[in-house]
């Protein structure tokens, strides 16, 4: 609940510092993405390029990933927008996931992620939604694979 709270207070930020964006793109984007629970700032470098920063927090502990993403249009859906891309994470396991899931290391964490999605941006309203797979291979705090990264974003769009 009190990350929902954090995530309701940015947004609040957000709308209160610009204009709202009503067309079919946007430059910046702020919100949450779901599973597990993180906050999400995605900021657009060049048209087609784009940094996605997610920290996330779960009773497992908590994770900082950086993105570089590739964009491409959905031509027959405006706003709508294929991605791909990489970049790197650093986390803290605690001991819960140590006793959940034996044979993976507790404490530190580092590691490479991907990332391949889908991402609309809502015209004539200020909401940005995605959907995506972010697998990622962890290679300090044990060496895994992990599959089940992604989700579902919502951001407001400015």
């Amino acid at each position: 609940m009190k990350y929902l709270l954090m995530a309701a207070a940015i947004l609040f930020g957000a709308l209160q510092a610009s204009a709202q964006n009503l067309g079919s793109d946007y430059k910046t984007s702020i919100g949450m993405k779901v599973f597990p629970a993180a906050l999400s700032a995605k900021h657009f470098v060049q048209e087609n390029r784009a940094v996605e920063g997610l920290l996330y927090m779960w009773d497992y502990g908590s994770r900082l990933t950086g993105l570089y993403q590739i964009y491409g249009d959905i031509r027959t859906v405006e706003g709508m927008k294929w991605y791909i891309g990489g970049g790197a994470h650093l986390g803290y396991m605690n001991d819960k996931w140590v006793k959940d899931n034996p044979g993976k290391a507790g404490g530190i964490s580092l590691g490479v992620d991907g990332v391949l999605g889908m991402d609309y941006k809502i015209k004539g309203a200020p909401v940005n939604i995605s959907f995506d797979w972010q697998p990622s291979f962890n290679f300090v705090g044990g060496n895994y694979f992990e599959a089940g990264w992604g989700g579902l974003g919502i951001r407001y769009a400015f």
